[in-house]
C-alpha cells in the first residue's frame, strides 16, 4: 500500500465511531448502556454515532424491549468488519517506515 494513496475511512476515523467499532469487534453484540459506559459519551452523542454507523452499513441495530424497557442491541456487520480491517491496514501502512532499496 502506497502511503500517498492511503486514505483513512472518515466514517470510521471519528474518535467515538472508532471506539464503538473497536468494542464491537471484540464482542458478538453490545447493548446501548455497555457502549455508553465504555466510550464515555452522552446518550445523544452515542445515538448519533450509532445512526451514522448503521446508515453506513457498518453495524446492525436491533431495538427490543426487556421488562417493558427499551433495549438497543448493536453488532458489527460483515461489511463493518471488512472495512474496519481495511482501516487498520491503512493505519499500519501510514505507521510503517518506508523501506529504501
Amino acid at each position: 500500500m502506497n502511503k500517498e494513496s492511503v486514505q483513512l475511512d472518515p466514517l470510521i476515523h471519528a474518535p467515538v465511531r472508532l471506539a464503538i467499532l473497536s468494542l464491537l469487534m471484540t464482542v458478538e453484540e453490545a447493548d446501548f448502556t455497555y457502549l455508553k459506559e465504555h466510550t464515555g459519551t452522552t446518550e445523544g452523542n452515542l445515538s448519533t454515532h450509532l445512526t451514522r454507523l448503521e446508515e453506513g452499513g457498518l453495524i446492525s441495530v436491533t431495538k427490543t424491549f426487556h421488562k417493558k424497557r427499551p433495549k438497543t442491541i448493536c453488532a458489527i456487520s460483515p461489511e463493518g468488519r471488512k472495512r474496519f480491517h481495511h482501516y487498520l491496514s491503512c493505519l499500519e501502512a501510514i505507521l510503517t517506515p518506508e523501506k529504501t532499496e
